[in-house]
């Protein structure tokens, strides 16, 4: 998130530089129907199965398309990816990894109008890539946040487990009751973990708060989000953000080795976690997911739709591609989005922006997925709000409410001084 202003200038640069520029570095075929190559970016190819899961089914349905993919660090992808562009080698199909970045590449000229793409009817996610009405990019998954729990080390400490009508406050005494329980039967466990990213406290406060929002300017509204995490922290129900800072404490870890109870986080841990106890990196133990925890009653329950957050990813296409390049980078990411990829991709633990009953049933059919009731209503009714509005002013927002969430919850700063704080730096830098 530092790198927006490098970023940017990286992405101006290539925008000059594409009326010379040639995509993925070869010229594309004259013959659209002849067999034709085209790039997919993406990241951590050995531990992130989508890609060439997606790869191989669109080859299969399309012979004379191959589809290469091209990999990139995950920690600078935006970055790499840019200087590529510039350098008339980026890819023919640019993975959107993080919707806040959406604008800056469609104002550096770099993505293509997809609004043509024929996508499926129930689809979710496209509102996040469309700028003035058109649409720059096509979602694939959809991932959004629900809450974990390990029923075994709620069974040890006496405590019932989520029933989908949680408020924050039910969640926060589950949390103390579970840890004094679960002490009191021998257990080092925590009732939760959160962990030390601003969303698992902005992202909830953003779109459940009915003042809440990113781009407002004022957030007076998570101060209750922050005043329940730090009595959390102080009761011990919680490891401290900066034990799991110092400590550099993962997600997985903490819920994968039982050491906490609940952990609230996105639906791309499941197939984690379900490859992680396959491989024996994680403890067996019996897992769920219920809704995340509301702000009020209005939402709560299984009668009910919750409310939650979460971005998606989706699929660009390069605007310096053309011919059959262009028509074959168009046909991959309109099957991206298909229910047949849906499904590929809910066979393998991964939250496609498509959702029906045939794609449900194709992801609680994986081995290791729990069965329970419960975990598919979390799974598949919500109401997912995006974490990361549309527009070229998030990446800094974001940027200055990432330092607000590590003064408060360092305790570096108290939350009047640090929410203060936050909302003259967005008037002042950002306007």
């Amino acid at each position: 998130m530092k790198r927006k202003i490098a970023l940017a200038a990286s992405v101006a640069a290539v925008a000059a530089l594409s009326l010379t520029a040639c995509s993925g570095g070869s010229e594309p075929s004259d013959d659209a129907t002849g067999p034709v190559t085209i790039t997919v970016s993406g990241w951590s190819l050995d531990t992130t199965p989508e890609f060439q899961l997606l790869a191989d089914g669109f080859h299969k349905a399309n012979p004379n398309i191959t589809v290469k993919l091209k990999e990139y660090d995950p920690s600078n992808y935006n970055t790499l990816v840019t200087a590529d562009l510039a350098a008339g080698t980026g890819p023919d199909v640019i993975t959107q990894k993080e919707v806040k970045y959406v604008t800056t590449f469609q104002e550096g000229g770099q993505l293509l109008d997809l609004s043509d793409v024929k996508l499926p009817d129930g689809i979710s996610g496209t509102d996040s890539y469309k700028v003035d009405g058109k649409l720059y990019a096509v979602p694939y998954r959809q991932d959004a946040w629900v809450l974990f729990y390990n029923k075994d080390l709620f069974d040890k400490a006496g405590v019932p487990t989520p029933d989908g009508s949680w408020t924050w406050d039910d969640y926060a005494a589950a949390a103390k009751e579970l840890k004094t329980k679960l002490a009191a039967a021998g257990s080092k466990a925590y009732g939760a973990y959160q962990h030390t990213w601003q969303s698992t406290v902005q992202g909830f406060a953003n779109n459940q708060s009915p003042d809440g929002g990113v781009l407002s300017g004022k957030y007076e509204y998570m101060k209750p989000y922050y005043e329940r995490v730090l009595d959390l922290q102080k009761s011990g129900a919680q490891v401290t953000f900066n034990t799991a800072t110092a400590n550099q404490l993962t997600y997985q870890g903490e819920f994968g080795k039982q050491h906490a109870a609940m952990m609230m986080m996105g639906t791309w841990f499941v197939a984690t976690l379900i490859s992680q106890q396959a491989s024996g990196d994680a403890d067996q133990f019996t897992w769920g997911m219920a809704p995340a925890p509301q702000y009020d009653a209005s939402t709560a329950g299984t009668d009910k739709t919750p409310v939650t957050f979460g971005d998606p990813t989706g699929f660009g296409v390069n605007a310096n591609t053309d011919g059959a390049k262009q028509a074959a980078a168009k046909k991959f990411v309109e099957y991206a989005a298909s229910e047949d990829a849906a499904k590929a991709l809910a066979g393998i633990g991964i939250t496609p922006a498509l959702l029906n009953d045939n794609v449900v049933q194709t992801y609680f059919s994986t081995k290791g997925a729990p069965q329970d009731d419960l975990s598919k209503f979390a799974f598949s009714t919500h109401t997912v709000k995006p974490e990361n509005p549309t527009s070229s002013k998030t990446a800094a927002i974001q940027n200055i409410l990432n330092d607000m969430h590590s003064a408060i919850m360092s305790g570096s700063e108290g939350i009047d001084k640090a929410i203060s704080e936050a909302q003259d730096r967005v008037k002042n830098e950002v306007g």
